[in-house]
């Protein structure tokens, strides 16, 4: 797998796959997928790939259905590569971290478009437990769930244009806080109970339905 940051035509590449396979449930643009990404890796516990690549898709029922093996695994390359990199400036080069907001022409300006990014990184937060996350950090996500969470847009068109730039302003130092400090307090992550099954009774043993009588002669038939 190559190593580095994702050229544009990867870039547009992953956004295409996205669309087309994509569904209500599902991440529908690589800002998204960015946002994601960032909070799986700055998790309070370990996410497994299996995990997060199942919920990128909305659930194991939405997975696509691939043209070929290799588009699957030119996706789930891609996808690696690019969470590689953003792993690398989080931890160890955070100057160079910026969160990649989606973009958009209005009267032949590029408009900067964060909510993608910031729904994608409340998806990503909601698989796994964040309630340890201490009183003087709430500030930070809060930050990036002004931008996330639907309900807070009638805030978002109560501010003025200043303050609007701010609250975007805050979206990256508010990632990196929240990264820091879950590398820094791990937490553990929850044991998946193994299934297990009930010893079945051997054919002369009493059933254990508690009947009394052998189990060949009654739960078995």
């Amino acid at each position: 797998m190559k190593t580095g940051p994702l050229n544009e035509s990867e870039l547009e590449w992953l956004d295409d796959v996205l669309a087309r396979y994509g569904n209500e449930a599902s991440i529908m643009d690589v800002a998204e997928l960015d946002g994601m990404l960032t909070a799986v890796l700055s998790s309070p516990s370990d996410i497994e790939p299996a995990d997060w690549l199942l919920a990128l898709w909305g659930g194991a029922q939405h997975v696509p259905r691939w043209a070929n093996d290799r588009e699957r695994d030119h996706f789930v390359n891609l996808v690696l590569q690019h969470m590689d990199d953003v792993a690398e400036r989080l931890s160890d080069y955070p100057d160079q971290y910026a969160p990649l907001f989606g973009t958009r022409e209005e009267e032949g300006q590029e408009i900067t478009i964060v909510e993608e990014w910031c729904f994608g990184y409340l998806r990503g937060a909601a698989m796994s437990d964040w309630s340890a996350l201490p009183a003087d950090l709430q500030p930070a996500f809060d930050a990036i769930a002004l931008h996330g969470k639907e309900e807070n847009f009638t805030r978002l068109e109560a501010l003025s244009a200043e303050e609007y730039v701010d609250s975007v302003e805050q979206i990256a130092p508010a990632a990196l806080a929240l990264h820091a400090y879950w590398m820094a307090n791990p937490q553990a992550a929850p044991v998946k109970q193994p299934v297990t099954r009930e010893k079945t009774p051997g054919r002369n043993d009493p059933c254990s339905c508690g009947s009394g009588r052998k189990y060949k002669n009654c739960c078995l038939k």
